[in-house]
């Protein structure tokens, strides 16, 4: 990334307002897209008609198929699990784990090879790599995508939020972002 970016040309995606409350990024645009393939589809497609980002970040919470996994992941490789067999894989680089994306909570009956799987990042990955946006994710594991997982869900997103606004202070620092 070579260009100058200050907070305002990163756009934040985010499914919900519980994932990462409103006032924890004040000063970046933070879009809150609802959950799903096509919610995420609309609000992308809307934020960057109304921001113009420079750079598009993702962060949200999923579910881990391994469960050595946890905290906050970066994501690097993002897989259609609704078209697995048929979808391209998305590679930004190697240095991540990987997504599958689907408009259903998975629930352990899929055989799929991934790291994670959530509802919306192949959308935004798809998108950015489209438009040639630079383009990060992270992902906080918040279950391993059980039967069980919706009850548990929730419990620790504001741990994620907190990881993830370190982070994001981080990528600040390296990409001499103001």
């Amino acid at each position: 990334m070579n260009k100058i970016i200050k907070k305002k040309d990163i756009l934040i995606l985010v499914a919900l307002k519980k994932e990462l409350p409103k006032n924890y990024l004040n000063d970046f645009n933070v879009i809150y897209t609802g959950v799903g393939k096509v919610n995420a589809s609309f609000a992308i497609y809307d934020s960057y008609l109304k921001f113009k980002p420079l750079f598009i970040i993702n962060y949200g919470s999923a579910g881990a198929l391994n469960k050595k996994l946890s905290g906050l992941i970066k994501v690097t490789s993002f897989y259609d699990r609704d078209a697995y067999l048929t979808s391209k894989k998305i590679i930004i680089n190697k240095d991540g784990l990987s997504c599958a994306t689907g408009e259903t909570v998975l629930k352990n009956n899929l055989k799929i090879y991934t790291d994670l799987v959530d509802m919306e990042a192949y959308v935004y990955a798809k998108f950015s790599q489209k438009f040639n946006i630079d383009f990060l994710c992270y992902k906080f594991v918040s279950d391993y995508a059980e039967k069980k997982s919706l009850k548990f869900w929730s419990k620790e997103l504001l741990v994620g939020a907190e990881l993830f606004k370190k982070k994001l202070s981080e990528i600040c620092k390296i990409y001499n972002i103001n």
